[in-house]
């Protein structure tokens, strides 16, 4: 079993218009995920490069119920700003007090304000503007871009993937996050002790460009709907829809371990 044929197995199961698109990146309309495996995810360009990158750190380390109310109160309050209109520099100028209780409920707002405002900061220092931002993560290389987001002090690889998927519309792009590294490790496609790195290398690799922006918002909801982290499908009435193709790393009969344990009786 391939990470493509998994990827092409989620497009039988998630294919219609409203399918549950993971969040991160999006705009406030909800945009719906793509009808198939094989979607174009450039059409996705329009999606402003600073707001992603915003949205993605307000949505670390909690769900979209939590992030979306704080993004909507961030963008609220600092996007229509008469006196800065562009948002980043807004952001860099606000008072982090301010901005810690305007996205409270996020979690971890203290951590995440001054995060963003650093952030902010940086981006216009070094590019004057929200747009000029913008044109640099759409239009310079990817290795490039991916590095200068990498080398800012908050942004991890699946951040960093996130807005090069969602914003610069680059293909060939599979963000890792806990649903995806948690999935494909059990699947047996990545190894038991890989990392998020490890398993992004794998998909990034065997999963064509085109499919790759499907896979990983269709990977995510696999993993809220059916393979979940303590009590997968496959443990209990529901069937899972890869439990044919699946190797069960992990699963035991009596606990679910995360696969990287299952090394320790070799």
């Amino acid at each position: 079993m391939t990470a493509e044929a998994i990827v092409d197995r989620l497009a039988g199961i998630y294919t219609t218009a409203d399918f549950p698109v993971e969040n991160i990146g999006q705009t406030n309309s909800q945009e719906s995920a793509s009808s198939s495996a094989g979607s174009d995810t450039a059409a996705q360009h329009n999606r402003d490069a600073f707001e992603c990158l915003v949205r993605t750190i307000l949505s670390q380390n909690t769900s979209d119920t939590a992030s979306q109310p704080a993004h909507d109160a961030l963008m609220d309050r600092y996007a229509k700003d008469e006196i800065n209109s562009d948002l980043a520099g807004a952001l860099a100028e606000a008072a982090q007090s301010t901005l810690a209780a305007t996205i409270s409920s996020a979690g971890l707002y203290n951590q995440k304000s001054k995060t963003i405002i650093r952030i902010a900061t940086r981006v216009i220092d070094a590019y004057g503007s929200t747009q000029a931002f913008d044109e640099f993560v759409k239009e310079e290389p990817y290795h490039d871009v991916r590095e200068t987001l990498l080398d800012m002090n908050g942004v991890g690889p699946k951040t960093a993937d996130c807005v090069l998927l969602f914003a610069g519309g680059r293909t060939g792009v599979f963000p890792v996050d806990t649903h995806v590294h948690r999935i494909y490790r059990r699947l047996g496609i990545a190894p038991p002790d890989a990392d998020h790195e490890d398993v992004r290398q794998v998909l990034e690799r065997d999963v064509p460009d085109e499919k790759c922006g499907f896979g990983h918002t269709a990977s995510i909801q696999f993993g809220r709907d059916y393979c979940t982290a303590r009590s997968p499908a496959c443990t209990g009435d529901t069937d899972c829809p890869l439990e044919d193709r699946c190797e069960q790393v992990g699963i035991r009969e009596t606990e679910i371990v995360d696969p990287a344990d299952t090394l320790e009786s070799f």
